[in-house]
């Protein structure tokens, strides 16, 4: 199998992308820690799972609580970081509150360097990996969502740069790029505020028939990221979004 004895740590392994990328890894041998704000929702995953995960709940927004996961994880050694916690906040710049702008951040983007800042240590030693999840909405810009692209935009900057730096150490940083994936985070309509032109958000709709995603899709590039088939590949983008930012 594939990660037979790897150490892996998925955040935002609760639902969605980070469910289907533990499952993932656990079913090619990984050893695998999961961590979430829902506990109820990792018990899920891990009854999921090929084998027992290491189950720890953390406050993405508590820079502690984030060293703590990784702390957690890293037990016997890390190889591979999953960063995918995440949180998707819409509205019209006008109104959208500052005080939701800065939770964005601190969970998109603040949570990511934090916990990659954390096992950077250990995956120096594995000479490991990090795969991140940036966004569509991460090369791109999105009507009423300012928050959320600029906290991806945020991600694709992090992974690039923390490639360069660590490059000659061995550890590769790769950043995923999904449009849009069904997952509870997006089945969930944004609310409609004042006059907001739908037309404006659906140009950015995948073009394929059946474009979206499933998590299963993501969860797959995150394992190719992973593994050796990847090893020339640090510091890039990997847009999977059905052609959304085709054009």
């Amino acid at each position: 199998m594939e990660f037979e004895g790897k150490r892996v740590l998925v955040t935002g392994a609760a639902s969605g992308i980070g469910r289907a990328t533990a499952i993932r890894f656990a079913a090619e041998g990984a050893k695998v820690t999961i961590g979430d704000r829902n506990a109820v929702g990792l018990e899920e995953t891990a009854a999921m799972m090929a084998s027992a995960p290491v189950v720890q709940p953390f406050d993405a927004v508590d820079p502690a609580s984030c060293r703590q996961l990784v702390a957690a994880a890293a037990t016997d050694g890390l190889d591979v970081l999953c960063n995918i916690a995440g949180i998707l906040k819409w509205g019209p710049s006008e109104t959208f509150a500052v005080e939701d702008f800065d939770l964005v951040l601190k969970i998109n983007t603040t949570a990511v360097f934090a916990v990659s800042q954390a096992a950077l240590p250990y995956l120096v030693r594995s000479k490991g990996v990090i795969v991140n999840t940036a966004s569509a909405a991460g090369l791109s810009g999105i009507a009423y969502n300012a928050a959320y692209s600029a906290s991806k935009h945020a991600v694709v900057g992090l992974t690039k740069s923390l490639a360069v730096e660590y490059a000659a150490k061995g550890v590769r940083v790769n950043a995923i790029c999904p449009g849009h994936v069904e997952t509870p985070m997006t089945a969930e309509a944004p609310p409609i505020e004042g006059d907001m032109d739908w037309a404006l958000v659906m140009r950015n709709a995948p073009k394929l028939l059946n474009g979206s995603c499933a998590p299963e899709d993501i969860a797959d590039l995150f394992a190719f990221l992973a593994s050796g088939k990847a090893r020339k590949i640090t510091g890039a983008t990997f847009t999977i979004d059905g052609g959304q930012l085709a054009g």
